[in-house]
């Protein structure tokens, strides 16, 4: 994984609420491997919402409530990362879309409905992941582990081979 930099990037708002993860990638993507441009299937029937030149190159998807709620494809989150986006901000979202982006390298932000709906006028925002702020003055909660991974570039696994000295101790003193 990337580790996670503070992001000062132009964001793309979507306001529509329950955008599932069908919409965000088709279920016809799905037996893609994971070494594919899963970028390229973002939104892929509803393109028009990327095609507007004034978001390129946007990192942060501003979006209504339940962002990515729907089935549990982890394809979803891949789409969003390989286009380029670092972090998705809204009031709400499919708990297994959260779990995932996290475990991906995407950072999910939940913040009140009114904040959400006053960052989509705005062209550029700011995230900061080790303040946990957004815009220097929105602060976000995290989970103390997801923070440090997403911070640290770490996945799961890159995680337990880090504590791989912590663990053979652990077994050498518990052995019978």
């Amino acid at each position: 994984m990337e580790k996670f930099k503070p992001l000062n990037s132009v964001a793309l708002p979507i306001p529509r609420v329950n955008v599932d993860t069908d919409q965000i990638v088709p279920a016809r993507f799905l037996k893609k491997p994971r070494s594919d441009d899963f970028g390229a299937y973002l939104f892929h029937d509803l393109r028009q919402v990327l095609d507007e030149k004034r978001y390129a190159g946007a990192k942060i998807v501003v979006a209504g409530r339940n962002f990515g709620c729907g089935s549990s494809r982890e394809q979803a989150v891949w789409c969003l990362f390989d286009y380029g986006v670092r972090a998705v901000i809204a009031p709400s979202f499919g708990d297994i879309f959260f779990s995932n982006a996290l475990k991906n390298g995407l950072l999910p932000v939940v913040l009140a409905e009114k904040v959400v709906s006053d960052l989509m006028d705005m062209r550029t925002i700011k995230i900061d992941l080790e303040a946990q702020s957004v815009n220097d003055i929105h602060h976000f909660d995290i989970a103390p582990f997801a923070k440090k991974c997403l911070l640290e570039g770490l996945d799961e696994i890159d995680f337990t081979l880090a504590q791989a000295e912590r663990i053979t101790a652990f077994e050498k003193s518990h052995q019978p």
